[in-house]
């Protein structure tokens, strides 16, 4: 109780912090608790982060948070859709409202959404970071004459429909810095071949359950030399002479891979030796025992190497 008693005297500053960390249910209750946390509770630095993904919204819950919730100051919206529903949750009268109220919206994060009757003319020109979660979308997404001209990060997790073209549609208008797709089955060594020099700016790229090879190595080597972070895993038809062609990431810092059984430790050693700027190698996978993985970090004084199966 005396806790309690002492809250109102806390600074402004104080609440605001507390609520920015709270979740938007537990946000719109403390609105009830007094005037000055209604005020609180609805001060622009409190909606400048707004994931809905945890609720299960319906769409005129969601266009009255649009209308009367969010602000000027809204930078990241993270959604969850009705994926295999009838209705509706984002359309491109949503997106243009949200274009229209938060002109400063960076970040837009959709998960399990039906994304094929939107246009991705839509999507609000100002995102510099989009990512798609367990989503549906059409060939014809990510269109050069449709792109948001600031996109820099882009995350594709378990969208099956991502294929080649889509790869290549991005890349060929956005300056992208973080490229990350993960069960993206239909991306070949071809989209990575057609899509890698258009993707020179990259710094960050993660490749997870992506049918590539040795091919699509070799164009990361030669084109992606501003890599800081890479990360390939289930990348089963990688071989030591893919390992090799990587040798040309003179600035990456940090490695993640799987090893399989077409990896040796010695080409695992000989290019993490090539890479001077590298201090974290991540290993995952059964392929080597404990005592290999501790002679590859024997080998590598200057970086730590950490293993998980």
């Amino acid at each position: 109780m005396a806790e309690a008693a002492e809250l109102p005297v806390l600074p402004d500053s104080v609440l605001l912090h507390v609520l920015e960390l709270l979740p938007l249910r537990d946000r719109l209750r403390a609105a009830r608790v007094c005037r000055r946390w209604q005020r609180l509770a609805f001060d622009r630095a409190v909606w400048r982060d707004v994931d809905l993904s945890p609720h299960r919204l319906t769409s005129r819950t969601l266009w009255h948070l649009v209308r009367w919730r969010f602000r000027d100051s809204l930078q990241t919206l993270r959604l969850r859709g009705t994926l295999g529903s009838k209705r509706r949750l984002v359309s491109p009268a949503l997106l243009a409202a949200l274009r229209k109220r938060c002109p400063q919206l960076r970040r837009l994060c959709l998960a399990e959404t039906n994304l094929c009757p939107v246009p991705y003319k839509s999507i609000p020109p100002s995102l510099t970071t989009l990512e798609l979660s367990r989503c549906e979308i059409p060939a014809t997404w990510f269109s050069a004459a449709m792109a948001p001209p600031q996109l820099q990060h882009l995350v594709v997790c378990s969208v099956p429909a991502f294929a080649d073209y889509h790869l290549l549609s991005v890349s060929s208008h956005s300056r992208l810095k973080t490229l990350s797709l993960s069960g993206t089955y239909r991306l070949t060594d071809t989209g990575i071949q057609q899509a890698a020099p258009q993707l020179e700016e990259l710094e960050r790229l993660v490749l997870r359950l992506c049918p590539i090879g040795d091919a699509a190595a070799h164009f990361i080597g030669r084109h992606m030399k501003r890599l800081r972070f890479l990360e390939l895993r289930n990348a089963h038809t990688l071989t030591d002479a893919g390992l090799a062609c990587l040798t040309t990431l003179q600035r990456l810092e940090t490695l993640c891979l799987e090893l399989c059984d077409h990896i040796s430790p010695g080409a695992v050693i000989a290019l993490c030796q090539a890479l001077p700027q590298l201090r974290k190698l991540k290993l995952s996978g059964a392929r080597f025992e404990e005592k290999v993985v501790d002679k590859i970090q024997a080998s590598l004084p200057h970086c730590s190497c950490s293993h998980s199966p």
